[in-house]
């Protein structure tokens, strides 16, 4: 009974500490992922004279270049002049030309942040008046495209590389031994480090596009790559490399020396076996000190290069990331080697009951860690309570901690199976045992009349053992060899049957294939969340927007977010210039102006005119608006409802005839 309930509280204690725990998201601030936090002009305000110079804040330090901050008038030609200077902290500014004349500015930026992800965005800023522009900045990234999706693919195969290397190398030292001469297990973890290697090298080839352009021809541009060598990523890169090479060493004695010191009598024991020997000991020691080590360092290639490395207790996250990635690793692939072994292990090397158990220990210890790792990470990179559901990243860590409970639950039917396997070996065992001493005959007992054969029956029965010797001795030796073959191979497929018979070892099977299934969409969701902007940071960015937005409406006196486009319906008088103003552009009740001209800059009045409000971000929208006619060429709408503060689409639909109309848009951040 004490064996039956002591899993179940087990795996019920892991669970509460996986969700329960994750949410202990504190107030304190932490740092990644760098987010444009304040500006000078600030974003959509309108200044009475030209202003000498442009400065960007950001909520870390970054890293720019030559274009990295591009100022463009309503032509778009580009107005400053220089790199960008550091003048202090996580402030950067460029000069502008003298004597800018009044319209619509345009600022676009592309700086990489300290955690090595790029960031980019564009907002707007107008001189004496705003004013029309032929500005048009691609929304789309240098991180975006087929560089982004290739540098995100590159990822997922370096950490997938990663957990098969690390982890299935720690099940064959932890939990099995023999594994190390089986062949599907050594291609495993041989297929790990090819991975990593091939992966690692393509990120370094691609890291420099990804950065800057993101145009596929840049990726083989030695200029670009000697640039990314001298970052702190480019150094994470090489030095993974450089650990790879130590790695290909632990892998030629893992599944060189050390396999022929497996005890192939004895699967389940043949790490303990001959535990006497003083170099099977030193062996041991010395492979599992030195994978640790290696291991250890490829974890912290990441450590160093990404989300630890910046914001709150820096010197405190790195080793926690490191231990977390190794924990992963020795779940994930040590779950992964374990699958492989089930499956494709020889007959005469199975799978035994006391490396599944040996395996399940080290699983156990892999998610506490996990679990205890993971608070202190959403602690530092959410923030606060909200981050978990109003944020893309606290959404995507939600659904990791649904999948982590979801493999504890399918790993706990996994200890049921291992717990019948071994009782159903130890019942056949003993079955066995039974069997032999009841067909074992006792010494001395041959019957009166075997004892009683005449010599003569002796004699006739030595001639026909001669005579079927001399008849064995006259076959075809070849024939003799292919029939041993055969009775080997028809010996092993029986033995296969078996085993795959029994329903324990195939239920064990399926459960394990369950996790690994799980652990493949969990490894995926991890790597998106390496690549995602922590909530904290994405929080404080909206603050930052809003604070702004409403700065710059300050300033304006108004109050209003000003917004000009172009229109043309493509029909008569179809042409002309619609302008929308929203006050004070803030969450809550808003006064919305609409003002149509035509091309020569008179009101003009026309049939219809709508507007549509969206904020795609948190799937709100589109909001429609209709605004009531007050003049000729104007209309207005009072107690405009704006739920939230963001980047909102600002869609007009100017009809000018009964089938002549066009939609028009334009974003603008409110709140």
């Amino acid at each position: 009974m004490t064996q039956t309930i002591a899993p179940r509280v087990r795996t019920l204690v892991l669970l509460i500490l996986a969700v329960a725990g994750a949410l202990l998201a504190g107030a304190a601030p932490a740092s990644a992922h760098a987010a444009l936090t304040g500006s000078d002009p600030a974003q959509g305000a309108v200044v009475d004279t030209a202003p000498p110079q442009l400065s960007l804040t950001f909520s870390e330090p970054v890293a720019v270049g030559d274009d990295s901050v591009r100022v463009l008038d309503p032509k778009g030609e580009r107005v400053d002049t220089g790199d960008p200077a550091n003048p202090s902290g996580t402030t950067y500014s460029v000069r502008l030309v003298s004597g800018l004349p009044d319209g619509t500015y345009t600022v676009a930026y592309q700086v990489v942040s300290a955690d090595s992800h790029p960031v980019a965005g564009a907002f707007t800023f107008s001189i004496g008046a705003p004013s029309e522009t032929t500005v048009a900045v691609s929304a789309q990234g240098s991180d975006e495209g087929l560089v982004g999706w290739l540098y995100g693919f590159g990822r997922y195969v370096s950490y997938a590389g990663f957990v098969v290397l690390a982890g299935g190398a720690c099940f064959v030292l932890a939990c099995w031994a023999p594994g190390a001469r089986v062949r599907a297990v050594q291609r495993l973890v041989v297929s790990g480090w090819l991975a990593l290697t091939a992966a690692t090298l393509g990120l370094l080839m691609l890291r420099g596009s990804y950065t800057t352009s993101g145009r596929i021809g840049d990726v083989f541009d030695l200029e670009l790559l000697g640039d990314v060598l001298q970052t702190k990523t480019g150094a994470a890169l090489v030095s993974r490399l450089l650990l790879l090479a130590a790695a290909a060493l632990f892998i030629a004695v893992l599944f060189g020396a050390y396999a022929r010191t497996a005890d192939a009598g004895d699967p389940d024991r043949a790490a303990e076996s001959d535990g006497g020997e003083p170099d099977k000991r030193d062996l041991t020691f010395g492979l599992a000190l030195g994978g640790t080590v290696v291991a250890a360092g490829l974890a912290a290639s990441w450590a160093m290069s990404e989300h630890a490395s910046q914001g709150l207790q820096a010197g405190v996250a790195m080793p926690v990331d490191v231990v977390h990635l190794l924990a992963v690793a020795a779940w994930l692939g040590g779950l992964t080697a374990l699958l492989v072994a089930l499956y494709r292990a020889p007959v005469e090397t199975p799978v035994g009951r006391d490396a599944v158990r040996r395996f399940s220990r080290l699983a156990f210890g892999s998610v506490v860690t996990l679990a205890v790792t993971g608070v202190y990470q959403s602690w530092r990179q959410l923030g606060s309570w909200s981050a978990f559901t109003d944020t893309r990243y606290g959404q995507l860590l939600l659904v990791k901690i649904a999948l982590v409970a979801v493999m504890v639950a399918v790993a706990f039917l996994s200890r049921r199976w291992t717990q019948r396997l071994a009782d159903a070996c130890v019942s056949a065992a003993a079955e066995g045992t039974e069997r032999a001493e009841e067909e074992k005959q006792p010494a001395g007992t041959v019957p009166a009349e075997a004892s009683e054969t005449p010599k003569t029956s002796e004699a006739s029965k030595a001639s026909k053992a001669s005579k079927a010797q001399n008849d064995a001795a006259g076959q075809d030796s070849v024939r003799a060899a292919q029939l041993a073959r055969q009775r080997a191979a028809a010996e092993a497929a029986r033995q296969k049957r078996l085993r795959d018979a029994d329903p324990n070892r195939f239920g064990l099977r399926r459960s394990v294939l369950a996790e690994a299934g799980v652990a493949v969409v969990l490894l995926a969701v991890t790597t998106v969340l390496t690549q995602t902007e922590p909530g904290r940071t994405e929080q404080d960015a909206r603050a930052a927007a809003a604070t702004s937005s409403s700065a710059s409406a300050t300033g304006q006196g108004s109050g209003a977010v000003s917004l000009t486009m172009p229109f043309d319906t493509g029909g008569k008088n179809g042409k002309g210039v619609v302008s929308i103003d929203l006050d004070p552009a803030q969450a809550g009740d808003n006064a919305l102006h609409v003002y149509v001209e035509g091309p020569d800059g008179t009101p003009v009045d026309v049939p219809e005119v709508k507007i549509a409000l969206t904020l795609a971000a948190q799937d709100i929208g589109p909001l429609p608006v209709a605004p009531d006619r007050i003049a000729t060429g104007h209309w207005s709408a009072s107690g405009v409802q704006i739920p939230m503060a963001g980047d909102w689409k600002v869609e007009v639909t100017v009809r000018t005839s009964d089938i002549d109309q066009v939609t028009v848009s334009k974003n603008a951040q409110i709140g």
